[in-house]
């Protein structure tokens, strides 16, 4: 494999990890289950295996075996999509007294972690940045503002 793609590769894995990084540290300052290192591995791991999916392809071309073994990328996003589900379920918690379920929100961090991965693969660095913002206005400035329009609430009444 060349030189280069393969820098490309480890270059796009540690984007990938350290903007899903971002997401991490917020809800590891929270204290939720799944936070800072968690969130970057899957990040970073989300963009290897989509990464090796295209070394893949490139590969049974230059073997010349590209019409025998067919490819389908899209089959790696739904492998990546299925092993996250595995770890937010792992993450969610429900409090049977309170009828409350809890760490919805890090499950779908743990998700959205994976799609920043998956776009840096995919070489979206702006796409990438910006939902990583995205995903950090919600955690952080919607949960802020939620909070206050809770308290507010309890004081009306």
């Amino acid at each position: 494999m060349d030189l280069l793609l393969q820098l490309q590769i480890a270059l796009n894995i540690v984007i990938a990890s350290i903007l899903s990084g971002m997401v991490g540290l917020e809800r590891e300052l929270k204290k939720k289950p799944a936070g800072f290192r968690t969130h970057m591995i899957v990040g970073g791991a989300a963009a290897l295996l989509l990464s090796l999916g295209e070394v893949l392809v490139i590969h049974f071309n230059e073997l010349g075996i590209s019409k025998i073994i067919q490819t389908d990328p899209i089959r790696i996003i739904e492998a990546i999509i299925v092993g996250i589900s595995f770890i937010g379920a792992g993450t969610i918690l429900q409090v049977r007294r309170d009828d409350k379920v809890l760490y919805l929100t890090t499950a779908a961090s743990v998700l959205f972690s994976a799609g920043i991965g998956i776009a840096v693969a995919l070489e979206q660095y702006i796409l990438s940045i910006a939902v990583t913002l995205l995903i950090l206005i919600i955690n952080y400035a919607l949960s802020k503002i939620f909070k206050m329009l809770s308290h507010k609430e309890e004081h009306e009444d």
